[in-house]
């Protein structure tokens, strides 16, 4: 079954199959690296989360965008996570 991309002002996402929520959540983290490895299950966070292939329509600049429903989570993040 072929992924439903989405497409907001900013970025053109492809939603992971790991995903537990389809939302597009308030607080975003671009993250310039298309294949690192983002397990936030790891992280345990307190929040709903998602993650996407993502295209940012700025600069077409391929990446993945975290979102988080809560803005500790996202801090939380920025904090732990390091490309591999």
């Amino acid at each position: 079954m072929a992924t439903q991309t989405i497409q907001t002002p900013l970025y053109k996402l492809y939603p992971s199959p790991r995903n537990l929520h389809r939302d597009i959540f308030e607080h975003q983290v671009f993250v310039p690296y298309p294949y690192a490895i983002i397990d936030l299950d790891v992280m345990e966070l307190s929040g709903k989360t998602t993650l996407f292939a993502a295209c940012r329509l700025s600069d077409m600049k391929m990446g993945q965008l975290v979102t988080f429903d809560l803005a500790p989570d996202q801090a939380k993040f920025e904090r732990l996570f390091t490309p591999d």
